[in-house]
């Protein structure tokens, strides 16, 4: 079988005035983001099916009276959209105005200021508080049940009903905590099981929160997060298993204040477990050893050098061993170790000590 029958069905269509050619299935916001045209969104994510809910991507088709959503409406062969127009810059300006009408104006104190999709967009779509006003449109102040474990926050007053957690929450996470109730302006997310006695399907992953575009959703033990122009993203790779999973280690002031995710980088695609989003705070921990410490002859534990305490721990290996035979030794690595960490540690277990009493702490 040749390329030519294998390759997906092209379609033509006109984005602006330019032609553009892409793969049968595609949307209008893919032919228009391949041509470079800029459809703005605030519920659209490329790992998710498109959700349709924000309205600010709305683009005119052929001659057709009303305007329809780019993210979700297929791009059909032939068809002439056009992105920006006098028109489209009103409605997407009347949209952006709905959603400030019912969020908080304090951008100041917020950890996104700087960093924030509908912060720009109300820039680039010069809406002010002022004009907002006349909506007089309020969500209802509904708390969120505490999740599983008390990790994450939510403030049902920022939130613009995109629904980005709750998909995410179902397609890519497969757990369907969290779910949208209500309708129009009253609308809050909740968690699926509303009893208070219920269990969580929730395990605090924090997926929902990274796909948060305003920040209603935030870690609750974070301290001060930073501003984007004085926080230092460090690519790294997790600690806490073998899988691999890079994220960044947001630091501020040589201190890490959390962490984030780029999706174009490693096998994990942006997202993490509770471990490596939140367990971060174990760095700046004051009961961390930053020394080696071994007792003395009053059985205290006292710090001491490198040398000393690899003599100390040689001496004793070789005493129990001599004493009690190989088989009284074991040995027990870390799943946080490379794999070649933890391969020398057995070869040094079994042909050093002659014992095969090593094992390791990963029980995924």
């Amino acid at each position: 079988m040749n390329a030519k029958t294998t390759a997906a069905k092209q379609v033509c269509l006109s984005i602006d005035g330019t032609k553009v050619n892409v793969p049968e299935g595609s949307t209008i916001l893919d032919a228009a983001r391949k041509t470079g045209a800029r459809i703005p969104t605030l519920c659209f994510l490329p790992e998710l099916r498109p959700i349709g809910s924000c309205r600010v991507c709305m683009v005119e088709v052929d001659d057709n009276d009303r305007p329809t959503s780019a993210c979700n409406t297929e791009a059909l062969e032939g068809m002439q959209v056009v992105t920006r127009s006098e028109r489209l810059f009103h409605l997407r300006r009347e949209v952006i105005k709905m959603v400030l009408a019912q969020h908080p104006a304090n951008c100041a104190p917020c950890p996104k200021n700087g960093d924030c999709a509908l912060q720009d967009m109300a820039y680039e779509y010069d809406v002010n508080l002022v004009e907002t006003a006349k909506y007089n449109i309020r969500s209802e102040e509904v708390p969120w049940k505490p999740y599983a474990t008390p990790i994450l926050d939510y403030y049902p007053n920022r939130c613009i009903l995109c629904g980005r957690c709750v998909r995410i929450c179902t397609d890519i996470r497969g757990l369907g905590a969290i779910t949208m109730k209500s309708d129009g302006a009253n609308s809050v997310i909740q968690p699926v099981f509303s009893d208070a006695d219920a269990n969580s399907r929730c395990i605090s992953c924090g997926e929902c929160m990274r796909v948060c575009p305003v920040n209603a959703i935030d870690e609750r033990l974070a301290h001060r997060h930073g501003k984007p122009w004085e926080t230092t993203k460090v690519q790294t790779t997790c600690p806490y298993c073998g899988t691999g999973c890079q994220m960044e280690l947001n630091v501020v002031n040589d201190r890490v204040v959390g962490v984030t995710t780029n999706n174009e980088v490693g096998i994990n695609h942006g997202r993490l477990c509770s471990k490596g989003r939140f367990g971060y705070h174990f760095v700046h921990s004051p009961d961390r050893l930053t020394q080696p410490l071994m007792r003395d002859e009053n059985g205290e534990l006292k710090e001491t050098t490198w040398s000393a305490a690899l003599d100390r721990v040689a001496q004793e290996f070789t005493r129990i061993k001599q004493e009690h035979g190989p088989q009284a030794l074991g040995g027990m690595s870390s799943a946080r170790c490379t794999n070649e960490d933890n391969y020398i540690f057995q070869r040094f277990m079994r042909q050093g000590l002659g014992t095969n009493n090593v094992d390791h702490c990963a029980r995924l």
